[in-house]
């Protein structure tokens, strides 16, 4: 298994959210609230969900995104994904 580098993950989340939903780079931060702080919303998510598979080539079933409320928890899922290989 290769070594999964927490700061990558984040910084490519980072950057696709500053990409498809013209954020702040600066307010993209690990512990950012997605709904309260970032102001997206369910049809944000979705958008989300399907960049990430087709970044990462990975299958993201719903339930593994529904408990996801801040950054850090995409970072979290997305390194799950990954270890599930």
């Amino acid at each position: 298994m290769t070594d999964i580098n927490r700061q990558a993950i984040f910084e490519q989340v980072q950057a696709t959210l500053v990409e498809l939903f013209e954020l702040d780079a600066a307010d993209v931060t690990p512990d950012a609230q997605l709904y309260q702080e970032l102001d997206l919303d369910s049809i944000d998510a979705v958008d989300l969900v399907v960049h990430l598979q087709n970044q990462t080539g990975k299958k993201i079933k719903p339930e593994d995104f529904k408990s996801v409320r801040t950054v850090d928890d995409i970072v979290d899922a997305l390194i799950g994904l990954m270890q599930a290989d």
